[in-house]
């Protein structure tokens, strides 16, 4: 925590803007961190104002953890408790919803999305229950929408699912990201139009990756181009396919697995069947054309009472390294993305909410808040978890998020 106690009697110097922090939010994002970001977007105010760059950045996110709440009650519970304690006496005044207003719109998304990218790193250490297979690091790939305030400038930006009558009822902006699977951490995402496609949003996580990391992802998102690109990064994957992707058996292995070439689209059955013939052979395989992989296939009763087979291809090959089995369970961690934005959907953002920003740019900013905010909570998860050895799923968000609010609500967070 950054506070320090305030002795009676005493003022703390500068302004009361000055003083405005989030508790262990604040520890996530360091008062130097922010400058750096403004100075960096060009977002740093000319002259002086009410409501500084620097409060504004953590009044978005605490628009995150107080979602439920209007714009003047969470600059309230950012500063109230600095006069409950008698710690500041001088006139300044809760700003209204419309100077609010203003002062995002001057901040706009760019400071929030820069210091996501920034600052959202992989958490978990080398200890991390459930976050490691084989020394590498499990992250998985999902994608989800958010209803947004039915302005004409956001339908317009973003759009709506469905047409006519059959339209959705709010403009949805849809997010793309890369969760740490042990953390729950969202590291990587990515804003469009609800009918910018998945895969084409996912494309731009490329950059969130790398060596080190086993990268997983649902059928929904495979394409051979897609894959490629990922795989290219030196990223190790492992992605389920649906029973349309087709795939050209080369040989079995011990594990059960087997070997086999994927296909980029648009290939005849017979050019497929000519280019396994060849990788049988010995022969190398044009990139662009195929590539080879290790197809794992199992079932999971509990989960696919119907016995629906699943099929993940990797670009682990050697089934020495990491057994089919090992595969196959650590799959199922790919699960925790959609535990982590359903955090954010749920949690934070409430059940069936709208984000009420007006505009595109303040849509995305509150997003940014939004991403910020969860990534905190999930760190702070995760530093109570490690030294006890516990498995941070076993850390409920709702409670970190209940510590987090009242932190900030009962505590007077004064910077030294």
């Amino acid at each position: 925590m950054t506070s320090s106690a305030v002795e009676a009697g005493s003022r703390p110097w500068g302004r009361l803007t000055d003083h405005i922090e989030l508790g262990v939010v604040s520890a996530r994002f360091s008062r130097d961190l922010l400058e750096e970001v403004l100075n960096r977007t060009g977002r740093r105010e000319k002259r002086s104002r009410r409501l500084p760059a620097h409060v504004m950045v953590r009044y978005v996110i605490a628009m995150g953890l107080f979602a439920a709440e209007s714009y003047d009650e969470v600059m309230r519970r950012l500063v109230g408790n600095l006069r409950k304690l008698g710690s500041w006496s001088d006139d300044w005044q809760v700003p209204t919803k419309s100077a609010i207003s203003q002062a995002r719109q001057r901040l706009g998304p760019e400071p929030m999305k820069a210091l996501f990218d920034r600052a959202a790193v992989p958490l978990a250490t080398p200890g991390t229950k459930g976050a490691w297979l084989a020394r590498r690091r499990l992250m998985a790939i999902d994608a989800t929408s958010f209803d947004v305030a039915d302005t004409a400038a956001n339908v317009e930006q973003f759009g709506r699912m469905g047409s006519g009558p059959k339209a959705s009822a709010y403009p949805k902006v849809h997010v793309a990201a890369l969760a740490e699977c042990g953390s729950h951490a969202v590291v990587g995402a990515v804003l469009g139009g609800c009918r910018t496609g998945e895969r084409t949003l996912a494309a731009d996580l490329t950059s969130t990756v790398g060596p080190g990391m086993l990268v997983m992802a649902d059928a929904g998102l495979y394409s051979y181009d897609l894959f490629t690109a990922f795989a290219a990064t030196g990223a190790d994957l492992a992605w389920r396919i649906g029973a349309s992707v087709s795939v050209g058996h080369l040989r079995w292995l011990p594990d059960g697995s087997y070997q086999a070439l994927i296909y980029a689209s648009g290939l005849a059955a017979a050019r497929r069947a000519r280019l396994a013939e060849q990788a049988r052979a010995g022969q190398e395989i044009p990139a662009d054309l195929a590539r080879l992989v290790r197809v794992v296939e199992y079932t999971v009763p509990d989960r696919n009472p119907d016995g629906d087979l699943i099929v993940v291809v990797t670009t682990i090959t050697d089934p020495h390294e990491v057994p089919a089995a090992d595969l196959a369970e650590a799959y199922h961690q790919r699960w925790e993305e959609e535990s982590a934005l359903d955090e954010i959907k749920t949690d934070l953002r409430g059940r069936g909410g709208v984000l009420r920003s007006q505009s595109p740019d303040l849509v995305e900013q509150q997003l940014w808040g939004l991403l910020l905010a969860h990534y905190a909570i999930r760190a702070l998860l995760l530093d109570a978890a490690d030294p006890a050895g516990y498995d941070p799923d076993r850390m409920p968000f709702i409670k970190g998020l209940r510590v987090v609010r009242r932190q900030v609500t009962d505590q007077a967070a004064i910077t030294p």
